[in-house]
C-alpha cells in the first residue's frame, strides 16, 4: 500500500507527462510501471507484471467489438450511406423550418447507430451537409457548428467506442451500456433540432432559403433576400431546393431500409441475446460489407476502409491495454481507495461530488481527447459514484455526454478541427465554429443534468430488457 508521498508521485507523473505532450499510451505505461515499482522495489517484478497483465489483456476477445463495429461504419460510410440518409431526411421534413439543419442531425441520429466514431460523422457530414446548407443560403457559422455538434451523436447513440471502452474499463455490460445510450440520445436529437428550428423560426435570415408547399404545387420564398425577392419570385436558392425536391426519392429509401435493417439486425440481435457484442460486431462489419458491395463499394474501397480503420483502430487498443494495466495498479496501490475516501470524507452531498467529476471532465476536454479522458479518470471516478449509491448505467452515460462535450470545447475540440479540415476551401476559423457550438453544448449540459435528475432515462431500457 502506498503512502501520501507515493500517491502524489504517481498522480503527478501521470499529469506531468500529459501535460507535456506524451502519448496517452506512454504516460499510463510509465506511470503503471512507476507504480509498480515504487511498491515492490524490483524491476523483475515490475515487467513481469506488466508482460503478464499486457497478455491477459489481449488475449480477451472483447477488443474485437471496436474494430468489427469501425469497420462497418466504415462500409457504409464509403458506400453513400449517409449521403442517402441525408437526402431522405431532408425530403421527408419540406414542411419544417430549418430544414436541412434538422436533417443534418436526423442523418447523424442514424449513422451512429452504424459507427460509433464521431469524427468519421463530422468529415462524411462536412463534405454532404453543408454545400446543400451553402447552397441554400445557411449561415457558415450556423450549418458548420450544426454539423460538428451534431456529430457527437456517434458517442452516445449505440455502438459507440467510448460505451465500449468504458464497458472494458469498468468491465460493465457492453450491451447495458448500448440500451442505456438510447434515450439519451434521442433526447439530444430532440434538444438539436428544436434549437434549429427555433432559430429557424426567430431568426430567417440564418437558414436563407426556404420552400413552401401549397396545394398541390409548390411555392418559394426566398427569405435571404436577393434580386428577386422583391418581386415574389423564386431565387437561385429556392429554385435549386425546389429541383433537389424533384430528385427521385426511391434509391436513398432503399439504401436507408437497408441501414435500419442492418441495426435492427445487429443490434437487436446483441439486445435479444442471439451474440455477445463482438459476435454482433463480427456479423454487422460482414454484413455492412454485403450492403456496400451492394452498392457498388470497390475492392479498392474495400482496401482503403480497412486500412483506415486499422490506423484509428491499432493506437486505440494499444491505449485500452496500457489503461487496464493502469487501472490495476490504481486498485493495487490504494490510490483509488484514497481518492474515493478523501471524497466521501468531505461531506459533501452526492450532487456536489458528481459536479465537480463533471468540471474535471470539461476541463480535461479543453485538452485532451475523450478515449483519454475516460481511460484516465473512469477507474478512478466509477467506484466513487457506486460508493456514493449511483447506478452505474446512468453514471456511465452522464459520463460521456459530459466528456463528448468536450469534443465541442476548444482549444481541442476535434470535431471542430475534423471540419475545419474537411472544408479547406471554406477557410473558416476554428473560432467562428467553436461560438456557433456554444448552444450544442449547452443542450448536452441539458441532457446530462436530465440524465442526473432522473437517471430512468438511461436505466429504463435496459430494465425493460432484461
Amino acid at each position: 500500500m502506498f503512502d501520501a508521498f507515493q500517491m502524489f508521485v504517481v498522480v503527478a507523473t501521470l499529469l506531468g507527462l500529459v501535460l507535456c505532450g506524451a502519448h496517452i499510451a506512454v504516460a499510463l505505461g510509465i506511470t503503471a510501471a512507476l507504480g509498480v515499482y515504487m511498491m515492490m522495489g524490483d524491476i523483475g517484478v515490475v515487467t513481469s507484471f506488466l508482460s503478464n497483465t499486457a497478455y491477459e489483456a489481449i488475449r480477451d476477445y472483447i477488443f474485437a467489438v471496436i474494430p468489427l463495429f469501425m469497420l462497418m461504419g466504415e462500409f457504409l460510410a464509403r458506400c453513400g450511406a449517409a449521403r442517402d440518409l441525408f437526402r431522405l431526411a431532408n425530403r421527408l421534413l419540406g414542411w419544417l423550418p430549418g430544414r436541412l439543419g434538422v436533417a443534418t442531425v436526423l442523418a447523424n441520429a442514424l449513422f451512429a447507430f452504424v459507427t460509433g466514431v464521431s469524427i468519421a460523422a463530422a468529415a462524411a457530414f462536412a463534405r454532404i451537409a453543408h454545400p446543400e446548407m451553402k447552397r441554400f443560403g445557411y449561415k457558415r457559422q450556423f450549418s458548420l457548428a450544426t454539423i460538428a455538434s451534431s456529430a457527437c451523436l456517434g458517442m452516445l447513440i449505440p455502438p459507440s467506442i467510448l460505451m465500449i471502452v468504458w464497458g472494458v474499463i469498468t468491465e460493465q455490460s457492453i450491451g447495458s451500456l448500448f440500451l442505456a445510450g438510447v434515450v439519451p440520445g434521442l433526447i439530444v436529437v430532440v434538444c438539436f433540432s428544436g434549437y434549429i428550428v427555433l432559430t429557424a423560426i426567430l431568426k430567417p435570415e440564418v437558414i436563407g432559403a426556404e420552400v413552401a408547399r401549397v396545394g398541390g404545387g409548390a411555392a418559394a420564398l426566398t427569405l435571404s433576400g436577393g434580386p428577386d425577392a422583391s418581386r415574389g419570385a423564386p431565387g437561385a436558392e429556392a429554385a435549386a431546393l425546389l429541383r433537389a425536391d424533384d430528385e427521385p426519392i426511391l434509391p436513398a429509401l432503399l439504401s436507408t431500409l437497408l441501414v435500419v435493417g442492418l441495426i435492427v439486425f445487429v443490434l437487436g440481435g446483441i439486445w435479444g441475446g442471439f451474440f455477445t457484442p463482438t459476435e454482433g460486431a463480427g456479423v454487422g462489419a460482414a454484413a455492412g460489407l454485403l450492403v456496400g458491395v451492394a452498392k457498388g463499394l470497390r475492392l479498392k474501397q474495400i482496401y482503403a476502409a480497412v486500412l483506415s480503420v486499422g490506423r484509428v483502430a491499432a493506437p486505440l487498443l494499444l491505449l485500452l491495454v496500457m489503461a487496464q494495466i493502469y487501472s490495476r495498479v490504481l486498485s493495487m496501490t490504494g490510490v483509488t481507495g484514497a481518492v474515493q475516501t478523501f471524497f466521501l470524507d468531505t461531506g459533501l452531498p452526492p450532487l456536489a461530488i458528481i459536479g465537480v467529476m463533471i468540471l474535471i471532465w470539461f476541463i480535461l476536454g479543453c485538452i485532451i481527447d475523450s478515449v483519454s479522458i475516460i481511460l484516465l479518470t473512469v477507474p478512478v471516478f466509477a467506484p466513487i459514484a457506486t460508493a456514493l449509491g449511483i447506478d452505474p448505467l446512468a453514471f456511465a452515460i452522464v459520463g460521456i455526454i459530459a466528456v463528448e462535450a468536450g469534443l465541442l470545447t476548444p482549444p481541442f475540440g476535434i470535431l471542430v478541427f475534423t471540419v475545419k479540415a474537411a472544408l479547406p476551401e471554406e477557410n473558416v476559423s476554428v473560432g467562428e465554429i467553436f461560438r456557433g457550438a456554444v448552444p450544442f453544448w449547452l443542450c448536452l449540459l441539458l441532457t446530462v443534468a436530465l440524465v442526473i435528475a432522473v437517471p430512468e432515462t438511461a436505466t429504463w431500457l435496459p430494465t425493460l430488457v432484461r
